[in-house]
């Protein structure tokens, strides 16, 4: 994945519903440079927790190609994109420096990556298990990885070690 290619731009292409794969598959297909960021979410289905990969931006994947070429045509006609996000007759670039930073936060697949730097009294949100969706307040960060966080539970405070990559900064 690269930030900038000569004469190209980034655009925002709108998805079909539930098409995000099959969108980004085709572009790829026809040469186009694509970057589809994904986070890991964590939803309670029939009882249990299961975690799966989701858009960062549901409905919306970014393409590159240059506009003068006429490229963008291509783009609205294929199979899973509904139309490249326009103001006016000809779709419009994304800020270079917006996408180069995005990449900067997601690996080589695309997926984001959880914030580097936590300190004490940070709140933060629970991303796996049981405490899903919990907010939490950091204590102590241990140097094993493991993050001491306080959280409300039952009217008390409650204690609980998790490990980093499980918490997201609010």
């Amino acid at each position: 994945m690269t930030f900038h290619d000569r004469g190209t731009s980034w655009f925002l292409a709108q998805l079909k519903p539930n098409c995000a794969n099959i969108a980004d598959k085709n572009l790829k297909r026809q040469g186009f440079n694509t970057f589809l960021p994904m986070e890991e979410e964590t939803r309670q289905r029939n009882g249990k927790y299961v975690t799966a990969m989701r858009p960062l931006f549901p409905g919306y994947i970014f393409v590159a190609f240059d506009v003068a070429r006429g490229f963008w045509r291509t783009v609205n006609s294929t199979h899973g994109i509904t139309r490249l996000v326009s103001f006016g007759k000809e779709p419009t670039a994304v800020p270079l420096n917006l996408v180069s930073q995005l990449m900067l936060r997601c690996d080589a697949n695309g997926k984001l990556l959880p914030p580097k730097l936590l300190k004490p009294g940070d709140q933060v949100t629970m991303t796996k298990g049981p405490f899903t969706n919990f907010v939490a307040e950091v204590e102590k960060i241990v140097p094993d990885r493991r993050v001491w966080v306080l959280m409300e539970l039952m009217g008390r405070q409650a204690r609980v070690a998790v490990e980093a990559h499980q918490l997201k900064a609010v």
